[in-house]
């Protein structure tokens, strides 16, 4: 899976500083460029501490870390340092599919440790691997004869920042990633007041904190953005805000059933706390940071998941037009309508088929109390012949995706994982979209915390064994660990398309993806579900609309990345429309990718190569104010011809007043082309660039302004 060059260098010196000269020492490490550089030393009291510069300049000030336990003492001050190592490596590694194919991992490490002076002399590591594009840093506690067993009340982990930033954040909800992104400055964060809100059906914020990834734009405009990565067997991490001091403190989600945030056996480490720092917006997004920071995969062999479109019965559901349960007359999943689906995207190079509400369970899923035993993932609907549904699939050239609807009921599915899976097994079904809508049963646990944390780990792991992928709505957030665990191939995770059909508030403001792509995509992949046709959703939803225009659903499918994208309209919708070429045409799996220019909440235009041709791929969005972006085609082989058709907003568009107005133009570029795209309010372009054939050289004149 990974082809890699290691240069490691080690340098180990196991210390014993005298309490008195604590507060003097201190230990640096830089990132390769030598830009970006960590302190870390003991602060007044023997707490240990660091501070972060960037080009000299303080980004993070003094910033203390620590834990406190349930019966036992905290570990903060009374530290002394005993020990450090220094190690650099530079490698190389491959995606087995992703935003691009080969990616560099190169960062300088260094690990400290820090024992308690007195006591049982508890110890714990702190170790920090900076890169040019941020850094990362845990806990790791050794098994040690002081510290058998801890159970975590809080991780105190701090970030002093140096000024009152603009920022781009949600609530650190302990439920749901579901909020609209906020825009203010630091002082500004006020999550409380996001506590009710009547679109989403769970949601706790019991402090002022944010969720993560949260993204800040300083004063001498330089981009921030903190996050975790390798999330395992540990809650959840949202940041508490000091509004006044400006500081951001680690607020585990806890669990209110068993009364603590972690209970850990020594030995372990924590998940990677985050820094991403960048010159530029497209920088956040071009990092690799949060990938980097997880082990290699486990997997030997993902070949039997393939990237691809598909089409599903869901949109369909949102639009009333139909409904997930058989009781109400308008089941959607019938094998009928999912064989018409599948002709439509075997007709239209749409390689899958989701379908949901096939299985029994339906009509007593959302709004009762006890939710166990509603599901058993099993049971098709008397009108759905799965049997006959997968052949006719497999005959059509397309693949299935199961749909496992948990109910938030998750022990119930704990206990039929290897039966739903084997099912998938004998249908030859590799993928799976889960789902968690509701309050968690058992009562008292959340969607964030540890105990729900291990509970998506297992499901991954088990799907593994079955050769099955999942992609999950409701998620635990994604801190890179489709790096170790492949199969684990999208999520939802944030306010996603579906809100435009049925939210009482308007649904997603234009904003929303230009925002989106600087925070929650930093952490990874997004079913999103692009590709609305029938913006004004007519005559289904005649209160509700997308918010964009058609322009700006094409180009998300280069914008907003998933190696699985969706054409989520009704087929009918696609009919005779010329924009569906671009969904016909567009890759889901890339060699290179290229952010050519973007500000967080304002645009964003991103190019990427397809993974095993020459065909290159352009998408750029706009909030609500239209805007005209120059954008070069540098990115192309120099020499070399290539096809472009745009897909643009028409003279008249507008996300709201004419959001169907759109032009195609066909013409030839190269390297050296550079050319100028006007986005509408809401709207976008999308660019395919396939190279040019001795036809194309004969019909099409090179680009004119």
């Amino acid at each position: 899976m990974a082809r890699k060059t290691t240069f490691t260098f080690l340098a180990l010196a196991m210390l014993a500083f005298p309490a008195c000269q604590q507060e003097q020492e201190a230990l640096d490490v830089s990132s390769p460029s030598g830009k970006l550089q960590v302190r870390l030393l003991l602060a007044p009291q023997g707490q240990p501490a660091y501070l972060v510069t960037y080009d000299g300049k303080t980004i993070i000030d003094t910033s203390t870390l620590g834990f406190e336990f349930r019966d036992a003492p905290p570990l903060a001050g009374g530290m002394e340092l005993a020990g450090q190592a220094q190690n650099s490596i530079n490698e190389n590694w491959e995606m087995p599919w992703g935003e691009q194919r080969m990616v560099v991992n190169h960062y300088n490490e260094l690990s400290a440790t820090f024992r308690e002076t007195s006591g049982d002399k508890r110890y714990y590591n702190i170790v920090f691997r900076v890169y040019d594009d941020g850094l990362g840093f845990r806990y790791e506690f050794p098994e040690q004869p002081g510290l058998k067993e801890a159970s975590i009340m809080d991780e105190n982990t701090q970030f002093q920042l140096t000024d009152d930033h603009s920022c781009w954040w949600q609530p650190g909800d302990w439920d749901i990633y579901e909020h609209l992104y906020n825009t203010t400055k630091i002082s500004g964060i006020d999550a409380i007041s996001k506590r009710n809100h009547p679109n989403l059906a769970q949601t706790y914020i019991p402090e002022n904190a944010v969720n993560t990834p949260v993204t800040m734009k300083t004063a001498e405009g330089l981009y921030l953005s903190f996050h975790e990565a390798a999330l395992y067997d540990y809650p959840d991490m949202t940041l508490k805000v000091d509004n006044h001091s400006f500081l951001l403190q680690s607020e585990l989600v806890g669990s209110d059933r068993l009364g603590y945030k972690a209970e850990k056996t020594v030995p372990f480490t924590t998940p990677w706390r985050t820094l991403q720092v960048s010159e530029t917006a497209g920088g956040l997004i071009e990092s690799r940071l949060i990938v980097n920071l997880n082990e290699p995969g486990k997997l030997d062999d993902v070949s039997w998941f393939k990237p691809t479109k598909y089409v599903g019965i869901w949109w369909e559901m949102h639009l009333g037009k139909s409904s997930w349960d058989m009781a109400s007359g308008r089941h959607g999943a019938t094998t009928e309508n999912a064989k018409a689906y599948i002709d439509f995207a075997a007709a239209n190079n749409i390689g899958g088929l989701l379908v949901e509400g096939w299985n029994t369970g339906w009509e007593h899923w959302i709004g009762f109390e006890d939710r166990e035993g509603v599901f058993d993932f099993v049971t098709p609907y008397p009108d759905y012949n799965i049997e006959e549904v997968a052949r006719y699939a497999r005959e059509k050239g397309v693949q299935l995706i199961m749909h496992h609807e948990t109910s938030a009921a998750p022990r119930t599915y704990d206990q039929q994982l290897d039966t739903a899976f084997a099912l998938m097994k004998k249908l030859g079904i590799h993928s799976v979209k889960t789902g968690y809508v509701g309050k968690i049963i058992p009562k008292g646990e959340y969607h964030h915390g540890q105990w729900m944390v291990n509970h998506y780990q297992r499901v991954l792991e088990t799907a593994a064994r079955y050769q099955v992928a999942v992609n999950a709505h409701e998620p635990i957030k994604d801190t890179g660990i489709r790096r170790t665990w492949p199969n684990f191939i999208s999520r939802e995770g944030l306010r996603g398309q579906e809100f435009n059909a049925w939210a009482s508030d308007g649904g997603n403001p234009p904003e929303h993806l230009p925002i989106v792509a600087f925070t929650r995509m930093l952490a990874g992949p997004i079913d999103y579900t692009p590709g609305i046709f029938n913006i004004k959703l007519s005559p289904y939803k005649p209160d509700n609309q997308v918010n964009t225009t058609l322009a700006q659903q094409l180009a998300l499918y280069v914008v907003i990345y998933s190696p699985i994208q969706m054409a989520a309209d009704l087929p009918e919708s696609y009919q005779s429309n010329p924009a569906l070429q671009f969904i016909r045409d567009v890759g889901v799996d890339w060699e290179r990718s290229e952010v050519l220019n973007g500000e967080v909440g304002d645009f964003v235009t991103i190019a990427r190569q397809e993974r095993g041709t020459d065909k290159w791929f352009l998408g750029s969005i706009t909030d609500e104010n239209g805007r005209n972006l120059r954008v070069k085609l540098d990115f192309l082989p120099a020499g070399k011809q290539y096809a472009a058709t745009l897909y643009a907003d028409g003279p008249d568009a507008h996300w709201n007043e004419d959001p169907v107005n759109f032009t195609i133009r066909k013409f030839l570029v190269g390297a050296n082309t550079e050319m100028e795209l006007r986005l509408a309010p809401g709207g976008g372009a999308a660019m395919s660039l396939l190279p040019a054939t001795e036809e194309d050289l004969q019909a099409l004149k090179a680009y004119e302004e």
